[in-house]
């Protein structure tokens, strides 16, 4: 019994703080004895004091159902639910993550009590907790609506980065497709110009080879005319021959 009761000493010094429970000193009330009518009618005048039971005074326990939400939750301290959490002690039952914060809904079995918790960048930041699981729940969905409120810059800050992003990539797209054009634009008109001085130069030469040639056909018609005349003059000294049958 020693041994054990020392063992029991060794395990709650090296417990954290808060985990150490002290009970309460209840005291306890002795019910008096009932005497019976019956047993004294043998005795005569015999003084008896009979004892009253005394009950001492404390406060009224309030039932679970009837304490208020902000008595049923209580404040704790953040190391102890890291302590636990290191332990591994803990179980999950509901998480919410928005950006940099999110919130745990988290349960100890050994003494039945769930904790919630807000976190910051994965940090404990702030923690709840409740012996009573609707009680629980109400401090999660707390710490859900303080998370989604201050994430809200974060998902207008996103938003607007990505509009920002998308707006860049599509100026960057219209000046590409600008030059595109431009560059379009400036060997076309480089090609205008060639095709332009090239149409004027064939036409000077269509001129030129018009002209040449109108001058060698007024050329050969004089020329088919002078042999017409020779060939005349020539045909007009030939005698007329009879012809030989």
């Amino acid at each position: 019994m020693k041994s054990l009761l020392s063992r029991r000493g060794s395990l709650l010094d090296n417990a954290p703080s808060f985990l150490v429970r002290q009970k309460a000193n209840i005291p306890r009330g002795f019910t008096a004895p009932e005497i019976h009518a019956e047993d004294l009618s043998g005795e005569e005048s015999v003084p008896v004091q009979l004892s009253t039971r005394v009950t001492p005074l404390r406060p009224g326990v309030v039932p679970a159902t009837q304490q208020s939400g902000k008595e049923a939750v209580q404040a704790a301290h953040l190391a102890e639910v890291e302590w636990l959490v290191q332990q591994g002690a803990l179980s999950t039952f509901r998480t919410f993550q928005s950006f940099a914060y999110s919130a745990s809904l988290l349960f100890y079995p050994r003494d039945l009590i769930y904790y919630a918790v807000l976190h910051h960048e994965d940090a404990v930041w702030r923690v709840l907790k409740a012996g009573d699981l609707g009680a629980a729940e109400s401090a999660f969905r707390h710490f859900v609506e303080q998370a989604m409120r201050l994430a809200d810059a974060e998902m207008r800050r996103a938003h607007l980065e990505a509009q920002n992003e998308q707006i860049e990539r599509l100026t960057a797209e219209s000046d590409a497709q600008i030059e595109r054009v431009r560059v379009d634009l400036q060997r076309g008109g480089r090609h205008d110009q060639e095709v332009a001085l090239k149409q004027q130069e064939i036409r000077k030469e269509l001129a030129q080879l018009e002209g040449r040639r109108a001058a060698a056909q007024a050329q050969l018609n004089k020329l088919q005319r002078q042999l017409h005349q020779l060939n005349t003059a020539v045909n007009e000294n030939v005698p007329n021959l009879p012809v030989v049958r």
